[in-house]
């Protein structure tokens, strides 16, 4: 669990630091960084929804189990 927790932990500071990112470089009219952290901040997602949902899964069959 502490594993799942530390994940989760660096999936959000990926988004932030993405979306921090993206801002730059929109300001700086760098518009393929600005692509390229758009991607990332797609992934962070993604693998934050993953993430979540195996969670669910994890908590569903604790529950059935009893």
């Amino acid at each position: 669990m502490k594993k799942k927790i530390a994940l989760n932990v660096f999936y959000n500071l990926g988004v932030i630091i993405s979306i921090c990112g993206i801002v730059w470089a929109f300001k700086n009219d760098s518009y393929p960084v600005v692509a390229l952290f758009v991607a990332t901040a797609g992934l962070f997602l993604f693998l934050k929804v993953q993430l979540f949902k195996d969670l669910k899964n994890t908590f569903n069959d604790k529950g059935k189990g009893h």
